[in-house]
């Protein structure tokens, strides 16, 4: 699977509300492409999550 593979399968995950899957998801679309636009969507997850569910996510 190629990065932006990685990317779309993340965002399925996010609108289905499965955080975790989507994290993973966009972490190895970066690995394989550090430039991929999974890197601001997991920036976005990061900062809903840290905000909402600040007791439970620990990044």
């Amino acid at each position: 699977m190629t990065a932006d593979d990685y990317y779309r399968r993340g965002n399925e995950y996010r609108r289905q509300g499965d955080w975790q899957h989507a994290i993973d998801c966009y972490m190895e679309a970066i690995a394989r492409d550090p430039q991929s636009p999974a890197a601001a969507a997991k920036q976005m997850l990061d900062d809903i999550l840290g905000y909402y569910h600040r007791d439970a996510y620990n990044p």
